[in-house]
């Protein structure tokens, strides 16, 4: 982090600004909405400017910089065309310990003005340490649009309500359940934004009367593949509000990143072949973290109602009264496919497809191989690498033609995802050489993989020692 985000106090304080002209001028404009003491250094003003000084509203100080006037004044912006007096005012500034911003010259900064996002009291600053203005710009845009006018409102309300609130519920976990209730509630969110402050106020005080809930809740969240733009809006929101969160050894580096920094965060995610925590384990601190009134967070890779053991955790919930949600999110064989080019059903090769699991409980139902190995029906494989020889053996028993197109893909959606492309014949091999975890695909559409393929790089062909290598 290049640079720190901080919002300064400007009310009252002074800040010099060496130039007169239109940059100039944006920049006084913004110090004045935070309540600056403006002191002007310009030989002359342009006629805005000018006027703000004659109404009183600048101070024109002097019409040539010298180190004197740095004393009296809390940051100092340069804003001229003389890169020399730019430089100078910069390293008197920095002898001084004075914060400085040199218009459109980065070398000489000791601050840099964001691009503010202005819902007052609620403000928002992006930058892009002086790298890339447009896209800064950019996004602006799109969070202007997604900001309503209302929050400022909303904000405002909330400070007049600060103490009281305080006062009613004592303990700090109580009162961030209350504000985020209350800021997500629907009808306080449209008092707001018609501007019905009275009433939002009395909904407010009707909602802090009614008594808290000593018990939490668990949500299960699907996080999906890997992918950190995959995870639902509603995903999101869970694991911001979330006390705890516990994850699978999946959950992408993305999206614990989005997790609220102050969650504490706990890996219960099991590997094959490693000394993990079990599944009992697992519902018991589900269970044991929710009776202490916390706000719980089950992160599950992929979508936990497919493969992800969600339904036990919720019948363990249910059993010890916990309310629960399900939050479901993008399936490894939905997301790692799309992103290899890889359509699950086309009118022409396929038209179902068929989820399994290669892991099995060792007192688990044999699977219907004569059903799984019929033609035109894509079958996507979870947790099949180790057990590739002994499904490409069945699928060919059962009558899946040795040539049949498969694939396999290992760490699907993200940017270091591989595909391999073969056919049935080759998939212990190819499934043997994958980076682990990965996802076994097999049916004709992954012989559409070479001319839809639009994500990351291109996969590599399985070719036998007698060919060449060649990337498809």
């Amino acid at each position: 982090m290049q640079y720190l985000p901080i919002f300064v106090d400007l009310a009252e304080k002074n800040v010099l600004v060496v130039g007169g002209g239109h940059i100039a001028l944006r920049k006084i404009d913004l110090l004045r909405q935070a309540g600056a003491n403006i002191q002007i250094v310009a030989e002359q003003l342009i006629a805005p400017l000018h006027k703000l000084w004659q109404a009183g509203k600048v101070n024109w100080i002097a019409q040539h910089f010298t180190p004197a006037q740095l004393q009296s004044v809390y940051l100092v912006v340069t804003a001229t065309n003389d890169t020399q007096l730019n430089q100078q005012i910069f390293q008197l500034a920095q002898a001084e310990n004075r914060l400085v911003n040199t218009v459109d010259d980065q070398s000489h900064c000791s601050f840099i003005f964001p691009s503010i996002i202005d819902r007052s009291p609620v403000q928002i600053a992006i930058s892009s340490a002086g790298t890339a203005p447009v896209l800064v710009r950019l996004l602006r845009e799109k969070l202007e649009a997604l900001l309503p006018q209302h929050l400022s409102t909303m904000a405002e309300i909330a400070g007049r309500w600060r103490v009281k609130v305080k006062q009613s519920l004592v303990q700090l976990k109580q009162r961030r359940y209350f504000w985020e209730t209350l800021f997500n509630h629907p009808q306080f969110e449209q008092l707001t934004k018609n501007q019905q402050v009275a009433q939002a106020e009395q909904f407010l005080a009707d909602q802090l009367q009614q008594a808290p809930s000593s018990l939490g809740e668990v949500t299960l969240v699907g996080a999906g593949p890997g992918d950190a733009g995959l995870l639902t809006l509603k995903g999101l929101q869970a694991i911001q509000q979330a006390d705890v969160v516990f994850y699978d050894a999946l959950i992408s580096e993305q999206i614990l990143a989005l997790v609220r920094r102050d969650a504490d965060k706990i890996l219960v995610g099991k590997r094959a072949g490693k000394l993990s925590i079990t599944q009992e384990q697992i519902n018991a601190l589900l269970v044991s973290y929710a009776q202490q009134g916390k706000r719980v967070v089950r992160l599950k890779g992929g979508d936990p109602f497919v493969f992800g053991r969600g339904g036990e955790e919720l019948q363990a919930l249910q059993q010890a009264n916990i309310p629960f949600s399900v939050v479901p999110g993008v399936t490894a064989a939905v997301g790692a496919t799309a992103y290899a080019g890889i359509p699950l059903t086309h009118r022409d090769y396929a038209q179902s497809v068929i989820f399994i699991t290669g892991h099995r409980q060792a007192n688990g139902k044999p699977l219907a191989w004569h059903s799984l190995a019929q033609p035109n029906t894509t079958l996507v494989i979870y947790m099949g690498t180790l057990k590739a020889q002994e499904i490409q053996t069945q699928l060919l028993t059962h009558g899946r033609t040795a040539n049949t197109p498969i694939a396999v893909i290992s760490q699907g959606t993200l940017s270091q995802q591989h595909t391999q492309i073969g056919t049935l014949e080759n998939l212990a091999q190819l499934a043997e050489q994958a980076e682990k975890p990965a996802l076994l695909v097999i049916g004709e559409v992954v012989a559409l993989q070479q001319q839809l393929q639009w994500f990351g790089q291109s996969a590599t062909e399985y070719v036998t020692a007698t060919s060449t290598q060649k990337v498809a």
